[in-house]
């Protein structure tokens, strides 16, 4: 089902690890950790000036572990917003799983808690969220809550090889592979820019044939 451009809100799920940031093993424990990857911040800015809204959704398990807390959290999320910020960009919302695989939540991806908890708070068909991440876990999660999958090469999945990578895909139909996330804002700026030339070739198409009794 193509979207109502005229009111539909644009929305993209995005990751962080991987996708925004470099990933590390060790989690990100504090703001200076925080390494934004070359182009990641700049792609969220094209998107949000192509009228999309970003929304974060991310596990964050070091805090079950008890690796960081609540306020180091915030002030990792309150660092990327000023970088962003900075590039002319924002995320409208940061959301997080804040869970242990071993507490058996529903909100940890790639289980769709989260994504089900952004599509309610935004209003929209999830079946029209376009969601990016770096690992099999997003794109599962995508698949979970009916998104769009996306998954990038880059960082987290750059030591695979193509194979690895379509090994991957095929276990999560739909799947689009972009090599980072410019190359990905630039897609969804791209396909929506053509959903509405569509629509308005249609209605073009309708004014100079219109209807006779």
């Amino acid at each position: 089902m193509r979207p109502d451009h005229h009111n539909a809100l644009k929305l993209v799920i995005l990751g962080r690890d991987g996708t925004l940031n470099r990933y590390r093993e060790d989690h990100v424990k504090a703001p200076e950790e925080l390494e934004p990857l070359p182009g990641a911040l700049e792609a969220v800015a094209r998107l949000n000036q192509a009228g999309w809204h970003t929304v974060l959704a991310t596990n964050q398990p070091g805090i079950g572990r008890g690796l960081l807390d609540m306020a180091s959290l915030n002030a990792i999320h309150l660092r990327l917003a000023k970088l962003l910020t900075e590039r002319g960009g924002r995320l409208d919302a940061a959301f997080f799983c804040p869970h242990t695989p071993e507490e058996g939540c529903n909100c940890r991806k790639p289980l769709p808690g989260l994504i089900e908890q952004i599509g309610e708070r935004f209003g929209v068909q999830l079946s029209e969220v376009h969601m990016v991440g770096a690992s099999m876990r997003d794109i599962q999660t995508a698949r979970a809550a009916g998104c769009v999958p996306h998954l990038l090469r880059g960082d987290r999945l750059g030591a695979l090889s193509l194979v690895q990578i379509m090994d991957m895909v095929a276990q999560v139909p739909g799947t689009i592979v972009h090599e980072d996330l410019a190359a990905f804002a630039e897609y969804v700026v791209q396909l929506d820019r053509n959903a509405r030339n569509d629509i308005r070739d249609e209605a073009l198409g309708a004014e100079s044939h219109p209807r006779t009794a």
